[in-house]
Formats: C-alpha cells, structure tokens, sequence
C-alpha cells in the first residue's frame, strides 16, 4: 500500500502549523508598525510573502512525491518560452570570434607576406620579447633553432624543430600576437611574421613569400611525429586490469634526487643546494680549461709559423703564450654575446651543424665549407670566389650578415656594437681545432 496519502497528510499539519505562526508574528509586526507611524498596508507583505513561500513549498513538496511515485514531471510556467533578454547573434559578430586556422587551411584570410616584411614586422613587435632573429630573450620563448634536440635531456622546442602545423604558428600569432595588442595585425602581416619564422629556421629560402594559396604546401620538420591519441584502445585495457599486488620489488633505491634533476626549486641551506652550485662551478671549470687549452693551441701555432719562417724550432715559452692568449674578461663578454647566437650555432667539443654551422676553428677557413651543413647558395659562392674568414672578414659579416653577403640565410642581423663583436670573435679563437 503506498505511503504517499500519510506524508501528504503530514506536510499538511506542518504546513497549517507554520502558516499559524508567521501569521502570528505578522500581525504583531503589523501593530507595531502602526504605533511608530506606518501604515498596516506596509506590513502585509512579509506575511503574505511568507504564505506564498510555504505554499510553493507545500506544491514543491507533493509534485516531488508525485513524481517519486511515478506520476507524470510537472509542466512548470514558462517552460519553453524566452524572456525576451537578449537577441540573436549577428553574421559579423559571429565572423569576429570565428577565426581558428585549420591544419588544412580552413579559415585562412586571403593575403601574402614575404620574408623580408617579415623581418621588418617581426623587430617592430616580436622582437623585444623574441629577440631580432627568434632566439628568445630572457625566458621569453626561442622561435628558432632546436633541430635534433628534442632527444636530449634539455629539448629547444621551437617552430623549426617541434610544432607539427603551420596553420598553429599563424593561429596563435593572429589570435594571441602582439603581447598585450592581440589581433591588432593585418592577414598579410601575419604571413609576412609566419614567413620570416619559416625561414629563421631555415625551412625556407629568403625569397619566399607564403600566401593562403601556397599556406598547405609547407610542411613542419616534425609533422611526422605526432600522431592521433590512441590510448582508448591501445592503453585503456592495460590501465583498467586489477593490478599485480605479487613478486614485488622488497626495496627501492634513490638513484637520483629531484634537485639534481633541476625539478625541484633550491631552497637556501638545503643539503642538495651545495651539489647544484658544484656541478655548476666544475662545468665553468671545464669550460676555462677548454678555453686555455684552446689559446695554448693558437699560441703555439704561431709559434710554430714564426719558427718555421726562420728555420728554428718554436720555443713553448709561457710568457710567450700568455701575451698570445686573448684576454680572459674580453673572452667571458664575447661569450656572454655569443648567446644571442647560439640559437643556431655550437662550438666546443661536441659542436654539431644544426639551423648554422658549428664555429670550431672558423678563423682560417673557407666560407661555406663544412661538409655537414647545406649552406645558402650565395654563401657557397662566396667560398668558391675566395672568401676565408678572418678577423677582417668576420667583423665585418658579423656587423652586418645581410648587408656584406646579400642573400645569405643568416637572420641575424647583425651586432650593433663594435666591442661585442671584438669580444665574440676573442671568443671563437678559443676554439681552435
């Protein structure tokens, strides 16, 4: 027998009893409104909303039990209807907010840019957070470079050597780009910045211009390497087993801790913080004596070149090599500003070609020479005609890449000032191979 009658029955009394009271204490309310001045009409209201409360709550009550009992869910006012708020969404505003770029192009803008705007656009508003050629400044992020690196321990993640599609480099720049001036760039400026990241890292050649007509055909270094998320089947079942609680591991060994990783932030005085700052001082150690050895090397070679003129053996004098060696602070400044091209170029002992040459042993060689790089063709010809570097030759390129070498790849643009350019190239004489 359903139990739905007693309960009604119940929140009846409960409702009648309340009802009793508020209607008490509204009349009491009411009178003492009246002796201090105000009308007795002023003081129906809280009984009357208090009645129209408990009886909305007693209906609430019994469609709850109604619909629990298996009657039909209550039809309530306006249900359906609008409210004549708001209105419908126009076609432009629509268009406004609809500006995502599919990896097959959908939503691209008609326009071009090449890479020479690019380069122009790109200083105006990217570089003071990217610097001049996409190198990142501060912990901004590096646009370029990086190729090869993502299977190290400390992976560069940029355009050229991680995104997988283009169509995200003109998204987020035309959605998200300039900081703090978001969507203030026209189309054609946003292909012109695309264009001139392309060739920063070295996807393109200096003369390219991309468009939405040929935005497709540019395919990224690492498209390959992404692939559609297929953990559903293919780790889902593996994951949801009962898991194996037999022929555990009795003891666990710490292999390394979590500072040495450099995931941890120091903290002062912890016991990890004394390790860090070693490992730090026996790399900067290492990198010195790379560096002396280096000079030791230069010296003795012109040692050698002047004993072989006069026909005597070189004498390995040390005061001899200390006035040959470059002067240690101009070698420290020169690689403090040789960081603005170590986006693209190594030098050291394991230096490899990547978006630029290495720079090992560059004083004295051909331009355009090293086996392992595809250099620009105008570089390539420049080797062909004769060109070696030498202090000359490379202060001058170094003050002005494009402007001595018309064409070439390099997007740098090039040291502004004379001192760092004494000091880069005191740095790259310390590697001497």
């Amino acid at each position: 027998m359903s139990k739905f009658p007693n309960q009604l029955a119940l929140v009846a009394v409960i409702v009648l009893v309340l009802t009793a009271a508020v209607v008490l204490l509204s009349e009491r309310a009411s009178q003492s409104g009246a002796e201090e001045g105000h009308s007795a009409l002023e003081w129906e209201s809280p009984r009357v909303t208090a009645l129209g409360w408990i009886a909305g709550a007693f209906v609430g009550a019994a469609q709850a039990q109604g619909v629990a009992h298996g009657a039909e869910s209550p039809v309530y006012p306006g249900a359906g209807k609008t409210y004549g708020l708001g209105r419908a969404a126009l076609p432009e505003e629509i268009a406004a907010w609809d500006i995502d770029i599919r990896p097959d192009g959908t939503g691209l803008p008609e326009g071009a840019g090449d890479v020479w705007t690019g380069e122009e656009v790109f200083i105006n508003n990217c570089a003071a957070c990217h610097g001049d050629f996409a190198e990142g400044l501060g912990r901004w992020p590096v646009l370029a470079g990086g190729l090869g690196s993502l299977t190290h321990d400390r992976p560069v993640k940029t355009v050229g050597s991680y995104w997988p599609y283009l169509s995200t480099v003109y998204d987020y720049i035309y959605r998200a780009m300039p900081f703090g001036y978001s969507q203030s760039l026209e189309p054609d400026e946003v292909y012109a910045i695309t264009a001139y990241i392309l060739y920063s890292n070295g996807i393109v050649e200096d003369d390219f211009e991309l468009s939405h007509e040929n935005f497709t055909a540019v395919r990224l270094p690492n498209e390959d390497n992404f692939f559609m998320d297929d953990r559903d089947a293919g780790e889902y079942a593996a994951f949801s087993a009962e898991p194996c609680m037999e022929n555990c591991k009795e003891s666990v060994e710490v292999t390394m801790r979590a500072a040495v990783l450099d995931v941890t932030p120091e903290t002062e005085g912890s016991a990890t913080e004394g390790s860090a700052t070693e490992a730090a001082t026996i790399e900067d150690e290492e990198e010195a004596s790379n560096a002396v050895d280096a000079s030791v090397v230069v010296a003795s070679a012109v040692g050698s070149e002047a004993a072989e003129a006069s026909g005597e053996q070189a004498p390995l004098d040390a005061e001899v090599l200390a006035a040959s060696a470059p002067d240690p602070e101009l070698v420290a400044a020169g690689q403090a500003a040789f960081r603005q091209c170590s986006a693209c170029h190594q030098i050291g002992a394991d230096a490899l070609s990547r978006t630029g040459p290495h720079l090992n042993d560059v004083f004295g060689r051909t331009a355009g020479a090293l086996d392992d790089f595809r250099y620009s063709s105008v570089m390539t010809e420049a080797g062909a005609a004769g060109l070696i570097w030498t202090e000359e030759t490379l202060a001058a390129f170094l003050a002005d890449p494009r402007g001595y070498m018309r064409g070439t790849r390099m997007a740098f643009r090039g040291f502004r000032d004379a001192d760092d350019i004494a000091a880069v190239m005191a740095y790259l004489s310390t590697y001497a191979e």
